[in-house]
């Protein structure tokens, strides 16, 4: 984004990338998927690069809002500073917060899941899949992301996006509005959980095993960590691949 700035150059969108996007191994390759689609789509994006902080969601789900202020505050100036409209991003946690929370301190953006930026790009034709692609006619189910589905009502972009790769979506027991949390939201990802009988993402992932699909989808980089735990602890990581959206459309490009 500094660049572009420089060269007095506005992207057509802000890719936040997130925290996990930036430093997990496993979701940054979701961050290198999601950028090779924008590519192929010609989007004009950018990215924050070391400017972009914590939006300061676990901070404040954690109770901490004194540090969520401050975070908050330092990325609201950043954003604002570079004169930004439009901002996608692969992770719920931080649509949520930068689209629900971030106007009452002064971020007022539109702000967009990227499996909606991708629903639209599939329908406008800026992105062409491959007939017969590698997905056709495998079975995927999708698991529901709280901060997507509930928090936001969100559930027909990424499902919309699976039916155009021409696989066949399988859904789970329970999912939408009934969709079961995958153990990780609201800071449970950074703490040790209360004892119990099982962890709740065994107990959703015994749910998506139990659909016999090869594939899950998710939305989500705390809930493909979470359910990837789950099919390890099954022993099914030879059968069962747990995907990101964007990962089965960037390998589906024609």
């Amino acid at each position: 984004m500094a660049q572009m700035a420089a060269s007095g150059e506005s992207p057509e969108i802000l890719f936040w990338v997130g925290c996990a996007g930036s430093f997990d191994q496993r979701a940054q390759k979701v961050t290198r998927a999601f950028a090779q689609i924008l590519e192929a789509a010609g989007i004009s994006f950018a990215v924050l690069g070391n400017e972009e902080a914590c939006t300061g969601d676990p901070a404040r789900r954690a109770g901490n809002e004194f540090l969520f202020q401050m975070m908050a505050f330092q990325n609201i100036q950043t954003l604002n500073g570079y004169g930004v409209k439009k901002i996608v991003t692969a992770c719920p946690h931080c649509f949520n917060i930068l689209k629900n929370e971030y106007p009452a301190l002064g971020g007022n953006y539109e702000v967009i899941h990227h499996t909606v930026l991708l629903q639209q790009l599939i329908d406008d034709g800026r992105i062409k899949l491959k007939e017969g692609g590698s997905f056709k006619g495998k079975k995927i189910t999708y698991h529901d992301s709280c901060y997507l589905g509930r928090a936001n009502n969100i559930y027909e972009a990424p499902r919309k996006v699976l039916e155009a790769l021409d696989a066949e979506l399988v859904e789970m027991k329970r999912c939408r509005t009934n969709g079961l949390c995958c153990g990780a939201g609201g800071a449970q990802m950074f703490k040790e959980e209360e004892k119990g009988n099982t962890r709740v993402n065994w107990e959703r992932t015994k749910e998506a095993l139990e659909t016999n699909a090869p594939l899950i989808a998710a939305a989500c980089p705390f809930c493909n960590t979470m359910l990837t735990d789950g099919v390890k602890v099954n022993e099914k990581e030879e059968a069962v691949k747990v995907l990101d959206v964007a990962e089965l459309v960037a390998e589906s490009l024609a």
